[in-house]
């Protein structure tokens, strides 16, 4: 097993206090290290938002790119070099915003990369405007008496778009959220992880005790093979209600 001080680099993240982040980023050492993966073949991509400094703080080949054009550039990584294991990294407005076409495109092309998306509602690094995955009526600096629209459902579009591999996790679970990365790393063909992360700083309300009961794991019994039964739990909840967690989808 490569060790886990392998991925470790000399500098610290600077993220708020409390940012899920940390969590998604132990978690992500944690599964390479557990898939024994080397590092000098591991390559981790992202675009622009607090999450995309990821790749900074963590000792692989990294790239970051351009707002919502992390999808583009890890699948070229991965065509010019299918020996690579590559890891693309999203935020909900970086990845569902901007980056909401290249999106769609790498559900349907199906190239064999793992998309791990940290959803937190908020375009954080921009000081707190709301996101496609923000509730309606949400008053933020670009909505100051409430947004108007409705969020977004990434994993019913990835499902929809031909997405082979569809999870979502929470990031205050990181032993879950470990054994569901291990999974979508290993699956052949695109793999989508959608979680969920506080914001401190721009939602507070959406706290390790907002989420407590509204993490809903998928038991034994849920046939992610069925896609129609699985587009039915990807439909349930939302950061208003209970989230469906686990592997929701998975193309056999």
């Amino acid at each position: 097993m490569a060790k886990l001080k392998e991925f470790n680099t000399t500098e610290l993240p600077t993220w708020c206090p409390g940012c899920g982040n940390y969590s998604i980023i132990a978690s992500v050492k944690k599964t390479l290290s557990e898939l024994n993966l080397e590092p000098q073949n591991t390559v981790l991509v992202s675009g622009v938002g607090c999450f995309a400094k990821l790749p900074y703080w963590i000792k692989t080949n990294g790239f970051v790119g351009l707002h919502g054009r992390s999808l583009p550039v890890a699948q070229g990584v991965k065509l010019a070099n299918p020996k690579l294991t590559v890891l693309a990294f999203g935020g909900d407005g970086d990845g569902y915003g901007e980056g909401g076409n290249h999106f769609l495109h790498a559900c349907r092309r199906n190239v064999d990369i793992t998309y791990i998306v940290h959803n937190n509602s908020v375009f954080g690094l921009t000081t707190g405007q709301y996101s496609p995955t923000s509730e309606k009526g949400r008053k933020s600096k670009s909505s100051l008496l409430g947004s108007t629209e409705q969020p977004i459902n990434p994993l019913a579009i990835a499902i929809a778009s031909g997405a082979t591999f569809v999870a979502r996790a929470y990031a205050g679970h990181t032993k879950e959220t470990v054994e569901i990365l291990k999974k979508a790393i290993n699956h052949k063909g695109f793999a989508f992880v959608d979680i969920i992360q506080p914001c401190p700083s721009y939602v507070p309300e959406h706290n390790q005790k907002y989420f407590k009961d509204k993490i809903d794991y998928l038991d034994e019994t849920h046939n992610s093979g069925d896609k129609i039964k699985s587009m039915e739990n990807a439909l349930k909840g939302g950061f208003e209600e209970k989230s469906v967690c686990g592997i929701i989808y998975q193309e056999k």
